[in-house]
């Protein structure tokens, strides 16, 4: 490792633990780890970058091409700046700086300065790419405009969330009140979403609104199939007395990851109960029928609970079966 990288490493991730450590107290350990610390937080910095980058583009994408010269508009903070738009004609990007600010305010409060922090070039960016770059009109049919325009507003939102910040100030608005009121995020995103819409109607139109409305669940799902993924996951706990043979089935006939926890099995109306080793193993939602399948043939009176799992990171989940 040469001088500047190890002067970087000290500096930026050795001293904030170690203070008060002399240099040459340093041992080559702490530097290596604090290399690959660095290493992975330029890592993620750069994917982060990436994908906020193609959520923007994509999402101007979305209004210039569809929603803006069809006096269309979405739900929460963007849909707002597009209703304003088309009523008062200030200036899009302006109004995406002004109304997402006070949420940029919020991010800070809530989830802290990095997050805020690509919040605001995630928003500055969508508001620049705008007001600068103009793509053409591809349509002017109203299905179409409602249903392509909401897609990719919809994936460029969750492509920017993907990279660990919002174009759309309007989560944040809702964890914020959640959390004052105990309510769900999603209801009070659907609250915000009624009002703009049936302001919409009374502005716009009846027939803007309601597709407006299709351009909003177009968007809301493209939206959760980008930051959830293609593939649903499905974690599953299995208690049976013929655990090693099902832990061998998991490893050897699906090829995936298991962990395995040590636990007392309880039962009959005097409470007995004997030590079990309880199986929890995460797999793709095609896989649930056939584990459950040769779960099945090993103990019929297995004990199988199953929970959605919404992504998962390391492990063996998401490597194919040829590769083991």
């Amino acid at each position: 490792m040469n001088r500047t990288i190890r002067s970087l490493v000290i500096r930026f991730v050795v001293r904030p633990h170690h203070p008060d450590l002399p240099e040459e107290g340093i041992s080559a350990f702490v530097i290596a780890k604090g290399f690959r610390e660095l290493r992975i937080t330029l890592w993620h910095m750069v994917k982060d970058a990436v994908l906020i980058g193609l959520g923007v583009a994509s999402a101007a994408f979305g209004l210039e091409s569809f929603l803006l010269p069809n006096n269309f508009i979405d739900g929460g903070a963007t849909g707002l700046a597009l209703m304003i738009t088309t009523i008062a004609h200030v200036p899009l990007p302006l109004l995406l700086v002004l109304i997402n600010a006070p949420f940029v305010y919020l991010a800070y409060r809530l989830l802290g300065i990095g997050f805020a922090m690509r919040t605001v070039a995630g928003i500055g960016a969508l508001a620049l790419v705008v007001a600068t770059i103009h793509f053409p009109e591809v349509t002017h049919d109203k299905l179409l405009v409602a249903v392509f325009g909401g897609f990719f507003l919809g994936a460029g939102i969750g492509l920017a969330v993907r990279g660990g910040g919002v174009i759309d100030g309007t989560e944040v608005l809702g964890i914020a009140v959640s959390r004052k009121f105990r309510t769900s995020v999603g209801d009070v995103i659907t609250v915000i979403n009624v009002m703009i819409f049936g302001a919409a109607a009374w502005l716009l139109g009846v027939e803007v609104a309601l597709y407006s409305m299709i351009t909003y669940l177009a968007a809301s799902k493209t939206m959760d199939f980008v930051i959830e993924g293609i593939e649903e996951y499905t974690g599953i706990t299995i208690i049976s007395s013929h655990h090693e043979e099902i832990r061998l089935m998991i490893a050897q006939d699906l090829g995936r990851g298991l962990t395995i926890y040590r636990g007392k099995r309880g039962f009959g109306k005097h409470g007995d109960s004997h030590d079990v080793d309880i199986i929890y193993c995460v797999i793709t939602r095609l896989e649930v029928s056939k584990l459950t399948e040769a779960v099945e043939k090993i103990d019929p009176n297995a004990f199988v609970v199953m929970s959605s799992v919404k992504d998962t990171t390391g492990g063996i989940v998401k490597t194919r079966r040829h590769k083991h």
